[in-house]
């Protein structure tokens, strides 16, 4: 009987440290956003452009909102702002990756130097296709 204790004892003590073991999570490697791989990502009723995809892949939202104002202004401000055509385009896509201050307020943009022109451009037109 204490034998049968014992085993049961040693088997219990085994089992809960299996359970406990957790193995480490892998990191996955990072992903580089290529405007050729998102010309348009669709699910049930929601539709994203490659602009609208790369904003929300970003750090973007932590400081901008579509309609509303946070630290920075919303999308839709912006495009009320700036009509939309080549020159606003390349405008704010050099803003989006050099950053900037003073547009908007005194808090300044900050840069975002990793994201490319055609990717910064993307964005841009997306944005600028919210006015209404």
């Amino acid at each position: 009987m204490k034998r049968t204790f014992l085993i049961l004892g040693v088997a219990s003590a085994f089992i809960a440290t299996l359970s406990a073991f957790k193995p480490e999570p892998k990191a996955e490697p990072a992903v580089n956003i290529t405007t050729s791989a998102l010309p348009k990502i669709a699910s049930a009723n929601l539709q994203m452009t490659g602009g609208e995809l790369l904003i929300a892949k970003s750090d973007c939202i932590g400081c901008h909102h579509k309609v509303n104002k946070l630290i920075g202004p919303s999308y839709t401000d912006v495009a009320k702002k700036y009509p939309s055509n080549e020159k606003n385009i390349a405008y704010l896509a050099d803003k989006i990756i050099k950053g900037g201050s003073g547009v908007w307020g005194k808090i300044p943009m900050t840069p975002h130097p990793k994201i490319s022109q055609n990717d910064a451009k993307l964005m841009a037109k997306y944005i600028l296709s919210l006015k209404k």
